[in-house]
């Protein structure tokens, strides 16, 4: 179960950094990962924020089902289980320009 979770994080890492190639990047050589582990967002307010603020990067998950199971998962996880699973794939292809735009959304998502 757990294996599969993380191959659909890495689907969904890998997503999202083809999704943010045409936003610009956020350099950060040591991310704080607080504001995505402590976030009390719904999937639908996280969906609506990354539609207002991210097009591309709404487009991809929203034709991608299992990265939207994986974000609702992910959402009903404990932040120390969130912090296991960002460990877990930070080093993943595609982790450096996906994990800025999910950091946004999560941080964003309260407003929506």
């Amino acid at each position: 179960m757990m294996e599969r979770w993380l191959v659909n994080v890495a689907a969904t890492i890998g997503g999202l950094a083809l999704a943010s190639a045409a936003v610009p990047g956020i350099a950060s050589a040591d991310p704080d990962y607080g504001p995505i582990i402590n976030t009390t967002c719904s999937y639908d307010q996280a969906m609506r924020a990354v539609h207002a603020e991210n097009p591309t990067a709404a487009e991809y998950l929203d034709q991608s089902p299992p990265n939207q199971q994986f974000l609702q998962q992910y959402l009903a996880s404990s932040p120390d289980q969130r912090l296991n699973l960002l460990h877990a794939i930070e080093h993943t292809r595609g982790a450096e320009q996906a994990l800025p735009v999910f950091q946004q959304m999560m941080t964003d998502c309260a407003r929506y």
